[in-house]
């Protein structure tokens, strides 16, 4: 099937992720797998509206109007303006890694995060994504997913970071059901052997989850039930500045 000029142009888009972050015309060609011509015209028109800048060696970078445009999205502005008092809150409280994710598919999609310099070092960051089984903001949004979502999860390769990544159809489901009874999910070493995260649902206006919201401190499991009510209290506070009624 031909390629739409759309299709064509969000490759480009995709060439970028994380691990590549300043790409040339012709890595931005290839990673998007397009002839030379095609994406440099892409890019020129791009790099003309402002979705894409050129740095100091006249490679290209994501540019600052695309971020003003993904600014826009209604699941992150509100969150975002409604969560972070509640966040600096917990961050004084702690001076630990607070972080805000929302589920996009069968992934994590973190929208804010604050960390401080004392902090034990993470590796998410805005805008990153990862898998919903193997951190703590995220197992909360799977447990609280459509169960079609849950099961596609389950069923699908878990990607295992550590020893301790829930890799097990079973026992994940055992987890998940757990997160549901007690409103927080606790992630051990999961993602690195050095971290543990505390996380709790944030609800909109109507009981749904729309967010998690997570505290990741070094690992020492006794510390979690400590930690847990800091996290809900906090997610609680969050979701009545989105609307939801106190006390629901």
């Amino acid at each position: 099937m031909t390629e739409s000029v759309a299709d064509r142009l969000l490759a480009v888009f995709d060439a970028f992720d994380s691990a590549h972050r300043t790409l040339t015309l012709t890595d931005i060609a290839r990673r998007a797998r397009l002839p030379l011509a095609t994406a440099h015209r892409f890019v020129t028109k791009l790099t003309a509206w402002g979705a894409l800048e050129r740095d100091g060696t006249g490679a290209y970078q994501v540019g600052l109007r695309l971020w003003e445009v993904a600014m826009l999205t209604p699941r992150s502005v509100g969150l975002r303006e409604a969560a972070m008092p509640f966040m600096e809150d917990l961050y004084e409280a702690t001076h630990e890694n607070v972080q805000l994710a929302v589920r996009d598919g069968t992934e994590t999609v973190y929208v804010e995060r604050i960390s401080g310099r004392t902090a034990i070092g993470v590796r998410s960051r805005v805008g990153g994504r990862w898998p919903l089984h193997a951190t703590g903001v995220g197992l909360v949004l799977l447990a609280h997913s459509p169960p079609v979502v849950r099961e596609q999860v389950c069923e699908g390769e878990l990607e295992q970071f550590t020893r301790m990544t829930l890799c097990d159809p079973a026992r994940l489901r055992s987890v998940l059901a757990e997160i549901r009874r007690t409103g927080t999910a606790v992630s051990d070493r999961q993602i690195t052997m050095d971290a543990l995260s505390v996380a709790a649902p944030v609800r909109g206006p109507h009981g749904d989850v729309v967010a998690a919201l997570s505290l990741v401190v070094p690992s020492a499991p006794a510390r979690a039930p400590a930690l847990i009510p800091a996290v809900r209290i906090a997610a609680q506070g969050i979701s009545r500045a989105l609307g939801r009624p106190a006390g629901s």
